[in-house]
């Protein structure tokens, strides 16, 4: 490989892409653990409200049973037209999302009036009024709460990708994979070649501003990269295994979240081992869930424990994308380390 090669591959490596942000909602409702949550707290709020004319416990039940009756159904209502407007919210501004939602809210409201009313049991004197205004109230503070709940996960995001950033980017890496370059540079320069590519796209994909989410297959692709430039340090001791399922490929995961789970398996597999280690990623689509699983031998046992901060960077990550239908395992198995990560397809 001549110098222009070699100039070129740096100038690509510290090149700027530029990225144009998606829409996004300011809130979102169409996460299961929200939707749970929210029905709780319509719930909540008319237990508390049957409590003021109930005469005693069964009194109370009763009302508590026509009260859910009537609000719940509206509630659910609101969930679901909230949730399928999501992208065309998403084209609004924060504020006209807010606006939007609560006068959806006013609008389930006097449907369940309405529902309500149908049966017989209000009489003439349907609180039309009341309703309308109480889906309002009840869909500005489930808003209000989901508003401040996104805004608080910022800070944890924006913490998180700095702590992956600087294990990314850590100088010994760096000067790691520049030295093999260049001692590949005279007796192998396609493998030299090739190795500069790889750690332009690695850096390229985490110096670029992402969202808070990719796709699984990008995130493999980062992976893919990072165990190439690797395998040229290490050589036969980094012995890598790939079983990637196609129909798993756009799973929504954090995005970088598959890179750090590689480097702890050659850094607490490969690198303490004067034998190496097998690597395994494995993604599997099982029906609605898509489940990523690093793998890693160990020596002697678990081997020298580490700090875990990748670790929970990637559990937290998961949690504030997919709430409760992520989940996070890791386990030692007959001699390997096992993370398991499920998401939902």
């Amino acid at each position: 490989m001549d110098d222009s090669k070699l100039l070129s591959a740096f100038q690509e490596l510290a090149r700027p892409v530029p990225v144009k942000p998606r829409p996004r909602m300011a809130f979102d409702v169409c996460q299961p653990g929200v939707v749970l949550r929210a029905v709780l707290f319509v719930w909540a709020v008319l237990a508390v409200a049957a409590l003021f004319p109930a005469r005693d416990w069964y009194d109370w039940l009763q009302r508590l049973a026509l009260l859910s009756g009537a609000a719940l159904p509206g509630a659910l209502l609101w969930l679901v037209l909230t949730c399928a407007s999501s992208q065309l919210l998403a084209r609004m501004p924060s504020s006209a999302q807010q606006a939007v939602c609560i006068a959806l809210g006013a609008v389930c409201g006097f449907l369940n009036c309405a529902l309500i009313a149908a049966t017989g049991l209000l009489g003439m004197g349907a609180p039309w009024l009341a309703s309308t205004f109480a889906g309002a109230l009840l869909a500005a503070v489930v808003v209000t709460a989901l508003v401040l709940r996104d805004k608080g996960r910022m800070p944890a995001e924006t913490a998180a990708r700095l702590a992956e950033l600087q294990a990314r980017i850590r100088p010994h890496f760096l000067f790691n994979s520049l030295n093999s370059a260049i001692a590949l540079v005279r007796e192998d320069p396609a493998r030299a070649e090739a190795l500069l590519e790889d750690l332009s796209e690695l850096f390229r994909h985490v110096l670029i501003a992402k969202t808070d989410a990719a796709t699984l297959s990008e995130e493999v692709q980062v992976a893919r990269h990072y165990l190439d430039i690797e395998q040229v340090r290490f050589g036969d001791r980094l012995r890598v295994q790939w079983s990637i399922d196609p129909e798993a490929a756009k799973a929504k995961v954090p995005a970088l979240f598959l890179q750090p789970l590689v480097e702890n398996a050659v850094k607490h597999g490969v690198e303490p081992s004067p034998t190496g280690a097998d690597v395994k990623v494995t993604t599997q689509k099982r029906g609605s869930v898509v489940v990523v699983k690093v793998t890693n031998t160990v020596p002697s046992g678990q081997g020298k424990p580490g700090h875990g901060v990748a670790l929970d960077n990637v559990r937290d990550r998961l949690r504030l994308l997919h709430d409760v239908q992520a989940q996070f395992q890791t386990a030692l198995i007959d001699g390997r380390y096992q993370v398991r990560i499920e998401v939902p397809a």
